[in-house]
């Protein structure tokens, strides 16, 4: 069986993904090490508990996420850290993180993907991490929900204030529901997210737009998952995706 060297595996996902590039509160990269070699690679949104017991039932060696284990915050190896972490060593799990420099990614981004999935060629910068574009020909704002909640097994909620013919779109995955402002500033058709609130609420339908919020977690699975057949075929490991989904 093919096994891979985790320096390597971390080496490259260092130089694709940049742990550097954005000023981010996660500690993006390898988070926890491990000595052994790697046969098989779990991929997930969340380093949680019901994360690892998954990766543990498949047989993975590592686990690739999105929303790491560290954080801008001082913290003591205790309560639910302890365990994670008591989890992650005891099974010889390394972990490895990547928050904004997966959303912002030009190929593997979530945001990236969530266009792709549309058929749009972003063009432009778009809020702190997500790109805008226009469809090549306007798109009924129904169709466009009716496709992210089939592809995404999302539930959409939608502010439908603006025009049903979508031909601007901008997306910023998880939780970007204030950059609906720069989407009104730029008179923006459609604002994709994964969250929004009861905060946006009137500036948005005040403004004539219409927001999607596709959900936290669906908007953040593109990212983790694009980078599977990557890893797959330059380290020829076995790879899995590690579905917990929140609802939210």
């Amino acid at each position: 069986m093919t096994m891979a060297k985790l320096k390597d595996i971390k080496t490259f996902l260092n130089h694709e993904l940049d742990p550097f590039l954005l000023d981010d509160s996660s500690h993006n990269g390898l988070q926890v090490e491990s000595s052994r070699p790697i046969k098989k690679i779990g991929f997930a949104v969340d380093a949680c508990i019901e994360t690892f017991h998954k990766a543990i039932n498949e047989g993975c060696d590592m686990i690739i996420v999105h929303h790491g284990l560290f954080w801008n915050k001082k913290e003591t190896i205790t309560g639910n850290l302890y365990q994670r972490l008591k989890l992650l060593l005891d099974n010889e799990l390394a972990l490895y993180a990547s928050h904004l420099p997966l959303d912002k990614h030009p190929t593997y981004g979530n945001n990236a993907q969530l266009f792709k999935l549309l058929g749009v060629r972003p063009t432009k910068d778009f809020g702190k991490v997500g790109y805008q574009g226009a469809f090549p020909k306007p798109k009924l704002l129904k169709s466009i929900v009716t496709l992210l909640n089939s592809k995404l097994g999302a539930k959409c909620a939608i502010l439908n204030y603006g025009k049903q013919s979508i031909k601007t779109v901008a997306i910023e995955s998880g939780d970007g529901e204030f950059d609906a402002f720069e989407a009104i500033r730029k008179d923006i058709d459609l604002y994709i997210t994964g969250e929004i609130g009861h905060s946006i609420y009137h500036p948005v339908r005040e403004a004539g737009i219409n927001i999607i919020g596709a959900g936290h977690y669906a908007t953040e699975t593109m990212g983790v998952k694009a980078l599977m057949p990557v890893l797959k075929k330059r380290f020829n490991v076995k790879v899995v995706f590690l579905d917990s989904p929140t609802g939210l």
